[in-house]
């Protein structure tokens, strides 16, 4: 998914895009999904985390890795269940701050007096600012620490590819971390300055700054429409949208 917290439609909105007949403007809840030797990796489960499960037709999963405790992000977590139902517990990865939250949001996964089969079925892994760690043999995942208004969340580099969502800052010390990218997915949520997201100039000026092969833009709010809005980008630029595929070249 590529859209902001609200989708593409708006509920109720009739603007220029969310009236589109592009299927490119049709947003659901951001997420990604990474495959790599074998490994399944799918960051963040959404709120339309089923309706996604069931497009791209997901039938396992190796880990779950998590940005940060937003319900955009998040409340797709109880439908990991079919998952769990044919190939047991799945591992979660969050930083701290996260664990606390998704603790207390889904309270009733982790109480004793609550287990069942009926329960998601999580195996809770912490993750740190820089410290790496390898999900199979060959995809070595590096949790990156990027700050979303005042929250600290947790953009993800994979390899040469990184995903970098909900933030309105990367500190400098988390630059070095995303340079020498072939591919980078980075927030851009409109055209207008925004005090917890990127706009588009902002993000481009950290493209300019990072200088990946490419870039890819997510979490879009309905203000961008994106056969009007790609002659904004430059070359090695794109409107990400749901269900693009970015292969390694």
């Amino acid at each position: 998914g590529t859209g902001t917290s609200t989708g593409v439609p708006s509920i109720g909105c009739e603007c220029e895009t969310c009236t589109s007949d592009d299927p490119r403007d049709k947003r659901l809840r951001v997420s990604v999904l990474v495959e790599h030797e074998g490994q399944t990796v799918l960051v963040d489960t959404s709120s339309d985390f089923r309706q996604q499960a069931l497009r791209q037709r997901i039938k396992h999963l190796d880990a779950v890795l998590i940005t940060h405790c937003h319900a955009d992000h998040v409340f797709g977590l109880d439908d990991i269940r079919p998952l769990n139902f044919r190939h047991g517990a799945l591992g979660v990865y969050a930083n701290e701050r996260a664990w606390v939250d998704i603790r207390r949001v889904f309270k009733y996964i982790f109480e004793p007096t609550h287990f069942g089969g009926g329960l998601p079925q999580v195996v809770a892994h912490t993750v740190e600012h820089g410290a790496q760690f390898c999900l199979g043999p060959d995809l070595l995942v590096t949790p990156v620490e990027v700050i979303h208004g005042r929250l600290p969340v947790v953009a993800y580099r994979f390899n040469d590819f990184a995903y970098a969502t909900d933030l309105s800052e990367i500190p400098p010390r988390s630059l070095d971390m995303l340079r020498d990218l072939d591919a980078l997915v980075l927030d851009c949520l409109r055209l207008r300055p925004h005090p917890t997201h990127l706009c588009l100039e902002r993000s481009l000026a950290y493209v300019e700054e990072l200088k990946p092969r490419r870039a890819y833009f997510t979490h879009i709010a309905h203000d961008i429409k994106h056969a009007r809005d790609s002659a904004l980008l430059p070359s090695g630029v794109e409107w990400g949208y749901d269900g693009l595929e970015i292969s390694d070249e």
